[in-house]
């Protein structure tokens, strides 16, 4: 399910919205700013698109050139929101995790407030449930009085002994990755700690572009940043660590088998979505994406069906599922980059049969939306409308189609599709030539500024 154009967080997983959706809508209730969300360039399209659907058209979408890990990260957004000479409390979210009781998580936000404006840097410690062995912990120390604790030591993933022991203690607590605390008072300690972070991004940050929805960096200074998480980079090495209890069902969803454990199941403990029929079944996941799985006599499986691949395994070797994407690496196929269905600033379009030297993809464009005036040395296109208005542009010749007409464009011509309408255009189009790859595009305009 998560490729490296389309991550977990823009996935629907848990509930009705995307993961990315559900961070944000979490802080609905919570006196905030609209939110900022630090994205990677390649993801930016997708997370404005997922981000105006339920409403944040006016989040700032801060774009990273090259990904540096969690510390130079919360440095941009801290630059960036004190650029104007204030000093404001940042709530760190990953957007990748999912929270079940909000008005808790209100509770704890609250807390962490308190100690925040009083020069802490505060993490969030889950309260387990259970002895985890992939997750790091924090051991809690001294009483902040009602609304926390400081910090006294981060402890590494452990081994299934050590967690056991940690559970049992009951002052240790999961790093669950989210943080609140001033501006200022993580920049200084960042300079303390990992100067190097703050020189690259600095002056990074001075040199930001507005670009549509997004703002962009200077990318060459950022990329001088040392990769390093925000645990290595200050909170493993501050005096101002604090910690405040969170339990609000947390998880971070990190397997198939954990979505297993959240998700609504049936009599026999599956848990089903799509459509599924499952017979003689018991305890077993099933996700399907665009055909009829059916289960017959399995027990404890993950079963995932998307358009281009499909995942079997036990569910107690769920994990190991980052091994069959490092062999997709090495035999250089390309299921890991991205799904069949492909997401553009202007709509999507799924490319439902592929040959030799043909092609075909359905597409669909957004009302207003226009795909980039574009030709291509290889390729001759064939397009036929099945729902909805396209405005092409031919050379010089503008036409419209509705339902059931169609055009083509001979391979070099000039060319552009829009649509007009109040409606979604879909449109099969098949193309044929020598080479159909995507890189095979020659932009002579683009509203959404790609090259």
């Amino acid at each position: 399910m998560s490729r490296e154009l389309y991550p977990k967080q823009f996935h629907v997983l848990a509930g009705s919205h995307t993961m990315l959706q559900e961070t944000v809508m979490r802080l609905r209730g919570l006196d905030c700013e609209s939110p900022l969300v630090i994205c990677n360039e390649e993801h930016r399209f997708i997370a404005a698109e997922q981000l105006r659907q339920i409403g944040e058209d006016g989040a700032t979408i801060l774009l990273e050139p090259v990904g540096r890990n969690t510390a130079p990260a919360i440095a941009l957004a801290s630059l960036y929101a004190s650029r104007s000479g204030e000093d404001p409390l940042l709530l760190v979210l990953a957007a990748d995790l999912l929270i079940r009781q909000e008005d808790r998580f209100h509770e704890s936000v609250g807390k962490a407030i308190s100690l925040a404006e009083g020069g802490k840097l505060v993490a969030f410690g889950i309260v387990p449930d259970r002895p985890e062995t992939g997750y790091s912990y924090i051991r809690r120390g001294a009483s902040l009085g009602k609304d926390g604790f400081v910090i006294e030591k981060f402890e590494e993933k452990p081994d299934r002994k050590t967690a056991v022991a940690y559970v049992k203690d009951g002052g240790c607590y999961w790093n669950s990755g989210m943080f609140l605390f001033r501006a200022s008072v993580y920049l200084n300690e960042l300079k303390r700690f990992q100067p190097a972070v703050l020189e690259a991004c600095e002056p990074a940050i001075g040199a930001i572009e507005q670009d549509m929805d997004f703002v962009r960096i200077d990318a060459g200074k950022f990329r001088t940043s040392p990769a390093i998480s925000i645990d290595y980079a200050v909170m493993e090495k501050t005096g101002a660590a604090a910690m405040v209890p969170l339990d609000a069902g947390w998880n971070d969803i990190g397997s198939w088998s954990a979505l297993w454990d959240i998700q609504e199941r049936d009599g026999e403990g599956n848990a089903l979505a799509g459509d599924v029929l499952a017979l003689d079944s018991k305890n077993t996941l099933v996700r399907a994406e665009s055909r009829l799985v059916a289960t017959v006599g399995v027990e404890n499986m993950v079963i995932v069906e998307t358009k281009d691949a499909v995942l079997v395994a036990h569910k107690d070797h769920a994990q190991n599922v980052k091994g069959v994407v490092d062999r997709i690496r090495k035999l250089d196929r390309q299921e890991h980059i991205n799904h069949r269905e492909v997401y553009r600033p202007w709509g999507h379009y799924d490319s439902i049969d592929f040959g030799e030297r043909d092609q075909v993809k359905r597409i669909t464009v957004k009302p207003g939306a226009k795909l980039s005036i574009q030709m291509h040395h290889h390729r001759a296109e064939h397009w036929v409308v099945v729902r909805g208005t396209a405005k092409v542009q031919k050379g010089n010749e503008t036409i419209m189609l509705s339902e059931n007409q169609s055009t083509y464009i001979p391979l070099g011509e000039v060319h552009a599709l829009e649509n007009p309408g109040k409606i979604p255009l879909e449109l099969i189009e098949v193309q044929s030539g020598s080479y159909l790859g995507e890189d095979d595009i020659v932009r002579f305009d683009d509203r959404y500024g790609r090259k």
